[in-house]
């Protein structure tokens, strides 16, 4: 067993669900925002069960074949090289699709086999079937806010998932993943929380996404390094939201008040 887990708070209950679903094989959905600890708890459930995890980040190219495999060209031959999904079911490991939502359809195609009872890959280009590794599991995450009116999980999908949503931790949890995180003293961590929660409630501003709990700990480490509260927080939280430069001078004014 890996002693050495990656800090996660736990939320709920979601521990114990991940646990039974590795346990039971059933493939597990991440649903939430942006920076709310889906790929953390990821790491810290691969670590706790001490299997090795493959992350895949899918975005808009991302097809079966560079999860499957493809045949690659070596000195005067070619060789079948087989992709992150393949070399998962064959190992036994956790695979991590990030985004799931954002892959091109083949890949949802391609792993349907895989989150029913016959938890299997079929490789169209050596027409074989790959029987799954005992120990292997299908982890997927999505963000649903972000992909209304762009890009949907079928329900027909969803439903060969087990789902946990995610969200933003309430005040106090936040404060004590910052201290964590980035070993900064809870006052100024409280600071930061602050500021997330006043931009999440501006919905007014039409940000695409909102502070993650992610760009609280990128600010959080960057003034325990030494940079400047505001500077930190500037580059941080602010830069990262909007290139809408008088967006970006009216979230500086607020957060320049808050910290």
């Amino acid at each position: 067993m890996n002693t050495q887990l990656p800090y996660y708070h736990q939320i709920g209950k979601e521990v114990e669900v991940f646990e039974h679903a590795y346990k039971n094989k059933i493939p597990f959905l991440l649903k939430g925002p942006t920076g709310t600890g889906k790929s953390r708890f990821v790491e810290f459930m691969a670590s706790k069960l001490d299997k090795k995890l493959i992350t895949i980040s899918c975005h808009e190219e991302t097809s079966s074949t560079d999860l499957v495999g493809r045949y690659i060209i070596k000195g005067a031959e070619t060789i079948w090289s087989d992709g992150p999904l393949t070399t998962a079911i064959k190992q036994g490991a956790i695979i991590y699709l990030d985004e799931i939502a954002e892959a091109r359809p083949d890949v949802i195609v391609a792993i349907h086999s895989l989150t029913d009872h016959r938890r299997e890959l079929f490789i169209d280009k050596l027409g074989i079937i790959v029987k799954a590794h005992e120990d292997f599991m299908l982890v997927a995450s999505f963000n649903p806010g972000y992909q209304k009116g762009f890009k949907e999980l079928k329900p027909s999908t969803r439903q060969r998932f087990i789902a946990s949503s995610f969200a933003y931790p309430e005040e106090k949890i936040e404060i004590e993943i910052l201290v964590n995180e980035a070993g900064i003293e809870a006052g100024i961590a409280k600071k930061l929380v602050n500021i997330a929660t006043k931009i999440r409630n501006l919905t007014e501003l039409g940000l695409a996404e909102t502070v993650s709990t992610r760009l609280l700990v990128d600010a959080a480490k960057l003034i325990h390094s030494g940079l400047p509260k505001r500077l930190s927080v500037e580059v941080a939280i602010v830069e990262p939201l909007t290139d809408d430069l008088e967006v970006i001078e009216a979230l500086k004014d607020l957060c320049n008040l808050m910290i």
